[in-house]
């Protein structure tokens, strides 16, 4: 296990992570990253109370993300205090293992139980399921006549519903689920209300998988047990812990693209148009990279601890030292793309070498799914309602500054 050496709250005059979006232009990174990605060094702040370098240049992001000095394994000790909160025991060895937490070589062992649930084949194999999905929230919408929440009433339901199928979790839970992970991702929480999140989530996966031990399904989670769990080769615990984690990602942050993506279009009617008119997969395709780079949602949680001393951008990090990785800034880096602040959906291949799915071994094993399900939401949207527009003006939106995955409350639409 690697222990950072940062103690909280050692300086409390540095700027915080998450830092807030400007009122003024919402869906651009906080304005100060510019400053910060400019200088070309590491800034030092404070993330989740825990002093902590941030790295806000894309070159240099991608070159921590598969540095082997910087490890991922960071928070074994708060996972320790929320496995802790339930009625089950941890387990002999002292911890279930989350696989995007870990390095190499069990990191890529545990991912690989998983990977088969997330190829492009079995994706595509998913769309009309998922279109029937959008649709139905689409019909149920439209049935009761605007005006509407995009957020409540189909920016949040299909991601949530994809994820709960996927999973084989019951969706009557999902307000559960949905409450806890509010809780666990925002930067407000202190440890204790995190872990009694986290430990609620783990205790309720660990429910589910004794449940699937006796009445196996067709989802992840049954084959997990029935492949891994049954033959030694996965503790029941660390299946929990994947399972909360798959099921907390897998509905937080596309339920955040698919509003903010709206938002973001309706702002570029241009674009809201193509997308409406098109019948080109590819056009489709590249408007959803370029909303993952331009609103880069994950504008936290990407960190690493350094396993021993070393120099980014010039400045010195000590072994023990946390490192965050600071997406927003490094999607909006002009070394990466021309013109960033511009939402152009034209732009070249690169794109999708954008830095919201993160990089290298750890990148989003959810990937394709999200890219799916964007897709189908964003386009049915555009051709099913013409005349979308926001139901108030603009500077009433609220945003979740301080939630770890940037959202918006609520999206008050009319057509």
């Amino acid at each position: 296990m690697t222990t950072a050496t940062s103690t909280p709250n050692d300086s409390p005059d540095l700027p915080v992570i998450p830092a807030p979006r400007a009122a003024s232009c919402p869906l651009a990174p906080p304005p100060e990253f510019a400053a910060w990605r400019e200088s070309g060094r590491p800034r030092r702040a404070l993330f989740q109370r825990r002093p902590t370098w941030v790295i806000s240049r894309y070159h240099d992001i991608r070159a921590a993300l598969v540095d082997p000095r910087l490890s991922a394994d960071t928070i074994r000790d708060v996972v320790k205090a929320a496995m802790s909160t339930g009625e089950e025991p941890s387990p002999a060895d002292g911890l279930p293992v989350i696989f995007p937490r870990i390095d190499d070589p069990e990191h890529n062992r545990l991912r690989r139980m998983m990977t088969a649930e997330f190829t492009v084949r079995r994706v595509e194999a998913m769309r009309p399921r998922i279109q029937e999905l959008v649709d139905r929230f689409l019909d149920e919408m439209i049935s009761q006549g605007p005006p509407a929440d995009l957020v409540r009433d189909f920016a949040l339901p299909v991601p949530s519903l994809v994820v709960c199928l996927l999973l084989g979790v019951p969706y009557n839970d999902h307000e559960f689920f949905q409450k806890h992970s509010i809780a666990g991702l925002d930067s407000r929480s202190d440890d204790d209300q995190r872990v009694t999140a986290v430990g609620a989530l783990y205790n309720y996966m660990f429910e589910l998988v004794a449940r699937k031990e006796r009445e196996p399904g067709d989802d992840l989670m049954s084959r997990l047990i029935t492949d891994y769990v049954a033959t030694g080769k996965l503790g029941r615990e660390t299946a929990a812990v994947n399972g909360m984690i798959l099921l907390q990602a897998g509905h937080e942050t596309t339920a955040s693209m698919i509003s903010l993506g709206t938002l973001a279009l309706l702002e570029h009617p241009d674009h809201l148009e193509r997308l409406r008119r098109t019948d080109d997969p590819a056009t489709a395709a590249g408007t959803i990279e370029e909303l993952l780079r331009y609103l880069t949602i994950v504008h936290s949680l990407v960190e690493r601890v350094a396993l021993e001393d070393l120099t980014i951008g010039g400045q010195q990090i000590r072994a023990g030292e946390l490192v965050l990785m600071n997406l927003p800034a490094g999607n909006w880096d002009p070394a990466f793309v021309d013109n960033p602040d511009i939402l152009d959906t034209d732009r070249d291949s690169r794109t999708r070498q954008h830095l919201g799915f993160g990089y290298g071994t750890h990148q989003c094993i959810g990937q394709n799914l999200a890219r799916a399900e964007l897709q189908i939401a964003l386009v049915s949207l555009a051709r099913r309602l013409p005349g979308l527009r926001l139901a108030v003006p603009s500077e009433e939106l609220r945003f979740r500054n301080t939630q770890e995955i940037y959202g918006v409350e609520a999206l008050p639409v009319t057509w």
